[in-house]
């Protein structure tokens, strides 16, 4: 079924199991938080693809797995719990925003009953990476979010992106939702603040249990990863320095 919807359109794949369940984005963004957690979520729980999103504003990118090709844009469900999730492969590009959450808005509200957004802010620090804070569209899911023990985002502020887009078409057509917001890594893909928002608030909020080893060993990697670099770089540097140390001598 292909359901159109100006640029950007949803082609259902399968009837939804689940009868209300909460729609989960996983967007690329700051420190690919969102999808790196939702991704991990929707292999744990083994989600079956419900449907996906295709719009001629979406980047010219073919994706694949498993040795065929899919869309770009994909969403997953399941009913323990009952769950779906919006993933992309690729970043979405700006002039998509209000397509994809049109869509999203008129082809899927009537499959969820909220949603929970996700996006990464820089860390100031790296004690700081990981810290999560929620703001909610309705009093009813901010008392929840201060019930499982999220803390409430106090300062005033604004969230852009495709994220931005999204969370602000569910405000406006009263539809409930959460935003999360995750300090993560400024410059690097961020695991450990992906584990972070998956167990200080996706767990309690979703109340489902999700294996987060993997993510503690993806950061480890990058860790490794970053210090192999540093040391090379340091490397690189000395060699630069002694030629010109040996010039000092001789003149």
């Amino acid at each position: 079924m292909t359901s159109n919807t100006g640029e950007a359109e949803f082609h259902r794949e399968t009837d939804p199991d689940a009868e209300k369940p909460t729609l989960i984005e996983g967007l690329p963004g700051h420190g690919l938080v969102a999808s790196i957690a939702v991704d991990q979520i929707t292999t744990q729980l083994d989600l079956k693809q419900y449907g996906s999103i295709r719009s001629d504003a979406f980047s010219p990118v073919a994706s694949f797995t498993d040795g065929r090709i899919q869309d770009t844009v994909r969403v997953y469900g399941g009913t323990d719990p009952d769950v779906l999730t919006l993933q992309s492969d690729v970043p979405i590009p700006e002039d998509a925003f209000n397509e994809l959450s049109q869509c999203v808005l008129e082809e899927l509200v009537e499959d969820f009953s909220q949603a929970i957004f996700l996006a990464g802010a820089p860390a100031q620090s790296e004690e700081q990476q990981g810290d999560v804070v929620g703001v909610a569209t309705t009093e009813e899911l901010k008392a929840e979010l201060d019930e499982v023990g999220v803390e409430l985002m106090e300062e005033s502020g604004a969230v852009g992106g495709v994220t931005g887009a999204l969370v602000n078409a569910c405000y406006q057509a009263d539809v409930p939702a959460v935003l999360l917001l995750v300090r993560a890594d400024p410059r690097l893909p961020d695991p450990l603040a992906a584990q972070s928002v998956i167990e200080t608030a996706l767990e309690p909020l979703v109340e489902f249990n999700i294996e987060t080893d993997e993510l503690q060993e993806q950061a480890e990697e990058i860790q490794r990863q970053k210090q192999q670099v540093a040391q090379q770089l340091q490397q690189a540097q000395d060699q630069q320095d002694e030629p010109m140390q040996a010039r000092g001598m001789f003149r």
